[in-house]
């Protein structure tokens, strides 16, 4: 289920009491879910394959921090977000959070602390827009590149993260690509990045590389079509 069936679903589910209430002679009662259910169709249309606007919540690219107006703006989708984050990481107990996917390489989930990320001295490469990176590292070894759950960061953006990542790679620091779960977004840049270091030929063989060390990847026909276009914008590694 993509992101705008998703969000949309649980729009209409807070919608629902909110007119439920109103009938009942409170309309207070009614504004939180109301204001939820508005803030969740918002997200339903922005997140859209049509649209696809990550930027409208404000996540700053260098930080990865929220903006105090998109938190308050924003905040139903934020948490239900979070706590999407939460359920589905109990689900998948018995799965690494991140995976070494070639020498220094590392493809994983959103770090909630230090704890969660790979040891050493890293670069990381956010591909999320709706979870925050909390000063986990210095912003000169951070760039966020975000996408919504289930779609896929643009070509430029690919192309900027995996030459940001190989100058990266020049100084001596690993390197980190994540989103929610290390299995859509990061795994599609992670593709990427092994094509510009001469790791594999192609971003199929790529994928192949990637699913050996970390067999829960689930790329979807938007990620693959995606690195089709990157394919044809990337420019060649010069060493």
């Amino acid at each position: 289920m993509g992101i705008s069936m998703f969000v949309g679903t649980a729009a209409t589910v807070f919608l629902i009491p909110s007119f439920c209430l109103a009938k009942t002679g409170l309309p207070l009662l009614m504004i939180p879910f109301l204001y939820t259910s508005f803030i969740l169709f918002i997200i339903t249309v922005v997140s859209h394959t049509a649209i696809n606007l990550p930027l409208v919540l404000g996540k700053n690219p260098k930080t990865g921090q929220f903006p105090f107006w998109s938190i308050l703006l924003f905040f139903p989708f934020l948490l239900f977000s979070r706590l999407y984050f939460h359920f589905k990481r109990i689900k998948r107990r018995g799965e690494p959070l991140y995976n070494e996917i070639d020498d220094e390489l590392y493809l994983g989930g959103w770090p909630r602390s230090k704890r969660d990320m790979p040891p050493g001295d890293l670069s990381v490469i956010d591909c999320t827009c709706d979870l925050p990176h909390s000063g986990l590292i210095d912003p000169e070894d951070y760039i966020c590149i975000g996408a919504f759950d289930t779609r896929s960061p643009l070509p430029w953006q690919i192309e900027l993260a995996v030459r940001w990542a190989c100058a990266k790679r020049v100084t001596g620091r690993k390197i980190y690509i994540h989103c929610a779960f290390g299995h859509g977004r990061s795994a599609c840049v992670m593709c990427a990045l092994l094509v510009t270091l001469g790791i594999a030929e192609s971003w199929k063989e790529a994928e192949k590389i990637i699913c050996k060390k970390r067999p829960r990847i689930k790329m979807n026909r938007l990620h693959r079509s995606t690195l089709e276009e990157w394919s044809k914008i990337r420019s060649p590694l010069k060493l």
